[in-house]
């Protein structure tokens, strides 16, 4: 059963794709019967302007032809069968100018609905469907006054004895619903340049000069449409100049729009070129690039799918999400049914499917490895804030650490201290007892420079109190030999930063008393465009090892947890300098 639903399906397809290839010659043949019967009547009749006729011919033709290349393009789109209607709709309002009077009749019928299909075109294009509530009922309203309105007045035998419609000929009643008429679809038609226009605003620049002239033919199209209406409600001296010039700009509407679908045939043909600039296996940037340029859209965007972490990236690894803006669409790209990236594109590409299929399938290995790299930077940015996060943590539980030393053990070793002075008092002269206290209290204040010791090594809490300036002036006075401090920093700086700072000095300080064998050595701390700069130099042995001692290593993390960089040059008996650059955003 599931093997002959999967060859009945393609044979359905095929079936269905005969159908509308006959459907298409047939409105082919129809609709090249128009210009035949024009030509045939502007002839034979010496009552039919034959530049009218020609113009009739003119929107008919055209319309029809580019309405069946949509259709057969997108049969599920309604506009090319909008078009294919608005054609014939022109044409059988041509049918007025024939001496049959059942003829005469059906073109009075027509008369004005070319208008309303005109309209509905215009507004729903390029989807072939309206994008609002308002749009619909605008159109609804131009096929209500194009049809109802026109069959009403012909029933009051506006048209005359040739109209087989006329029930009652009560003119003054058929010239009112005319006034109504034509005065409401004025209104439509200028309703719907207000859409047009809010539409190219919201939509900026056109991709496409051709999509941008149709939008602007459409506009000056339903203008001209308005002032007919208006000069012939009123009977103005300028109808037949308006009406030539109205037919000749709505005939070149579909002119423009086979030119645009020619344009995307010829895009369709930089799909080679993509092919050959993929050979050279483009980085994520010119990955970009080169698709923009085959789709004809700079603002082109890439979007990789990383599964792990179910969200969309760009190149460098951020998340984003798709738009939603109605100006901006996005094509998803699958390689072995797995999601790969998304295209984010101009709106207008969704009428070209097979050029965005083509350019998909090309770039499909590129889009893979750019999907990789992708994935890589955003795991190395996923790294970089868990190890920020595992200092900040550290950070904040040294404080804890610091914060009980002082206020727990620190404190009772005071009380303890003070008790002796209390019991000295009582014991008197007893000189036993008072060596015995001395030497108590000696442990005691040793024990309290200690503990003060690791809890300024644990934070140290002049830093968080007074600033880096101050803390860096301890560690210069407290040093173990001479120290030459220089700060240049006006301001209180991120806490984060200025501990990485203190302990960068710190450190280096205790490695250059322990091992380097220096005289003296420079501090030079200052804030700069790019960041805190901290330098330390001394005139030791140098040979520091980089790689295998912790206290640096640990330094290089601390720095480099905050997007910095730490640099140590140490050359063998010419002294060691650390610099580390830490940005203050």
């Amino acid at each position: 059963m599931t093997l002959s639903a999967a060859v009945a399906a393609p044979a359905s397809r095929i079936v269905s794709r005969r159908l509308q290839l006959w459907l298409v010659v047939a409105i082919a043949v129809a609709g090249c019967a128009a210009p035949a019967r024009s030509v045939a009547i502007a002839l034979t009749s010496n009552d039919v302007d034959p530049v009218q006729a020609a113009l009739l011919d003119w929107i008919t033709v055209p319309y029809i032809l580019a309405g069946l290349i949509a259709w057969w393009r997108r049969p599920e789109s309604r506009l090319g069968l909008l078009m294919i209607a608005g054609g014939f709709a022109s044409g059988l309002s041509a049918l007025q100018q024939t001496q049959v009077d059942f003829l005469y009749t059906i073109g009075a019928a027509f008369d004005i609905l070319p208008a309303a299909l005109f309209l509905h075109v215009f507004l729903a294009f390029p989807e072939g469907r309206l994008r609002s509530r308002f749009e619909s009922l605008l159109v609804g309203a131009a096929y209500t006054g194009a049809i109802g309105l026109q069959l009403v007045k012909m029933s009051f035998g506006l048209f005359g004895p040739r109209n087989l419609l006329e029930v009652s000929a009560r003119q003054p009643v058929a010239s009112v619903v005319q006034h109504v008429q034509l005065l409401s679809l004025t209104a439509i038609c200028l309703a719907g340049i207000g859409v047009l226009a809010a539409r190219r605003r919201s939509g900026g620049r056109h991709r496409r000069r051709s999509l941008g002239l149709l939008i602007d033919l459409f506009a000056i199209g339903l203008v001209l449409i308005a002032a007919l209406f208006v000069d012939g409600n009123f009977q103005g001296p300028w109808f037949q100049p308006l009406q030539r010039t109205t037919l000749a700009v709505i005939g070149l509407s579909p002119i423009v729009f086979l030119l645009g679908l020619l344009d995307a045939r010829l895009a369709r043909s930089a799909v080679g070129e993509l092919v050959i600039e993929l050979r050279a296996d483009p980085g994520p940037h010119d990955l970009r690039d080169a698709l923009a340029r085959a789709l004809h859209d700079p603002s082109l965007a890439l979007a990789y799918w990383l599964p792990d972490f179910e969200t969309y990236v760009d190149l460098d690894g951020r998340p984003l999400t798709l738009p939603k803006d109605p100006a901006r669409a996005s094509t998803v790209i699958d390689r072995d049914g797995r999601q790969v990236a998304a295209l984010i594109h101009d709106s207008e590409l969704v009428e070209e499917r097979e050029l965005l299929d083509a350019v998909g399938a090309a770039a499909g290995i590129a889009l893979e490895t750019g999907r990789l790299q992708a994935e890589l930077r955003a795991r190395v940015e996923e790294l970089k804030g868990s190890r920020t996060r595992v200092i900040e943590a550290g950070q904040k539980e040294r404080q804890r650490l610091e914060r009980n030393l002082h206020d727990g053990a620190q404190q009772r070793l005071i009380a303890l201290s003070l008790r002796l002075n209390l019991l000295e008092h009582e014991l008197g002269e007893r000189s036993e007892a008072r060596a015995q206290l001395d030497d108590a209290r000696h442990e005691i204040a040793l024990s309290l420079e200690e503990l003060r010791a690791v809890a300024r090594g644990i934070h140290p809490a002049v830093l968080s109190g007074h600033g880096l300036a101050v803390a860096l002036e301890s560690l210069a006075v407290t040093a173990a030999l001479p120290v030459k401090l220089t700060v240049e920093i006006d301001r209180r700086l991120p806490e984060q930063v200025e501990v990485a700072a203190y302990y960068v000095v710190s450190e280096s300080l205790a490695n250059i008393a322990k091992h380097a064998h220096a005289t003296h050595a420079t501090v030079h701390a200052s804030e700069r465009a790019s960041g805190l700069v901290v330098e330390i130099v001394d005139d030791g042995v140098g040979g520091a090892d980089t790689e295998r001692g912790s206290g640096l290593r640990g330094l290089a993390d601390r720095v480099e947890a905050l997007g910095g960089r730490l640099k140590v040059w140490t050359p063998r008996g010419g002294g060691t300098r650390v610099q580390a650059e830490i940005p203050c955003v």
